[in-house]
């Protein structure tokens, strides 16, 4: 059911079953090290490039997930994913192994929730029994794409993020036990005119707080509604970009329930300047750490606004300012089947 102008409330609150997160040697040595199901010792991942490794990330992702659920990938309708390399190439030849009726999406880094709202969409609505989704991201496949390859030993100024190398997925299905999608509020395109690179945190932050305001409003609820609202990879900068955007906006946020997966996934001392970035970023931090938590029962509910920066090689080659968008996923958790 549609409410308010953008967001979506499934009635039937379709079930996160099964998640996986897998990573590369970087995320082993961080902050959510232990909630990975699979870790890499190096980013070749036995491969002849990076940009095999990364299909390989989404691969064992996707098995890890299928294992914990008891499923068969016969069993799985559908595969709705995407990463930011060229025309989504890892993500599609990992389909390409897992033989799933796919639908490839790019949402730059904010693909974890587009597909996990879309996946909820279908399911509520009786369109699918299983989809698994997700997202992806190669440290130097992306670095190598989008700035210098990391040979070159390029200086990176302080708002620069550092992209996450991992895979995150989740299975949903209409019934079963686990975290509970509820709401979903789809973004829109914001651009402030930033065309840095570099300084991503602080071109998606005004598209964040768009949708997280969006949500709210659609809702008609405070932001205290939620134990956590966490965003996707704004770092450091566009975190608190954000934070002083909600307060003009005149939305009460507590600073210790508004978190960031791009901070919270290293170490402090690991060498990520403003924090980490990647489509993967959000997709293992949710998938990995954060269903944990729920399933603990430390969160009950939680919005997950997932960021983006829909540039290309080429727009930036063009001089073109960079646009963004945010999708936020609301999900629950209160034990029951």
């Amino acid at each position: 059911m549609l409410k308010g102008h953008r967001t979506w409330v499934f009635a039937n609150k379709p079930a996160i079953i099964a998640t996986a997160a897998v990573g590369g040697p970087f995320e082993a040595n961080g902050r959510l090290a232990e909630d990975f199901d699979l870790l890499h010792e190096d980013l070749w991942l036995g491969e002849e490039s990076y940009e095999k490794a990364h299909r390989v990330l989404m691969e064992e992702a996707a098995f890890q997930a299928m294992e914990k659920a008891g499923l068969e990938k016969e069993k799985v309708q559908f595969l709705i994913a995407g990463d930011l390399i060229n025309q989504m190439t890892p993500t599609s030849f990992a389909a390409r192994t897992l033989g799933m009726p796919y639908l490839g999406i790019f949402g730059a880094c904010s693909t974890s929730m587009e597909g996990l709202a879309l996946s909820a969409f279908i399911t509520n609505y009786g369109g699918a029994d299983y989809i698994l989704t997700g997202a992806s991201s190669h440290n130097t496949a992306v670095e190598k794409q989008f700035r210098y390859p990391t040979e070159y030993g390029g200086q990176k100024p302080p708002t620069a993020q550092w992209t996450v190398t991992g895979a995150g997925v989740a299975i949903v299905s209409p019934k079963g036990d686990g975290p509970r999608v509820t709401a979903a509020t789809i973004g829109r395109v914001v651009d402030m005119g930033l065309a840095d690179p570099f300084n991503m945190g602080g071109a998606m932050a005004p598209a964040a707080v768009d949708t997280i305001e969006a949500h709210l409003r659609d809702m008609q609820i405070d932001a205290s509604y939620y134990d956590l609202i966490v965003t996707g990879d704004l770092g450091r900068i566009g975190r608190q970009v954000s934070l002083d955007l909600l307060r003009q906006h005149g939305i009460d946020v507590d600073e210790e329930r508004y978190q960031d997966c791009g901070l919270l996934i290293y170490r402090d001392g690991q060498p990520v300047l403003s924090g980490a970035s990647g489509a993967a970023c959000s997709a293992v931090v949710v998938y990995g750490h954060l269903i944990k938590r729920m399933r603990r029962g430390e969160l009950k509910r939680i919005l997950v606004v997932a960021t983006g920066a829909l540039l290309s090689p080429l727009s930036f080659q063009q001089n073109e300012t960079i646009p963004c968008i945010a999708h936020a996923v609301a999900i629950e958790y209160g034990g029951e089947a």
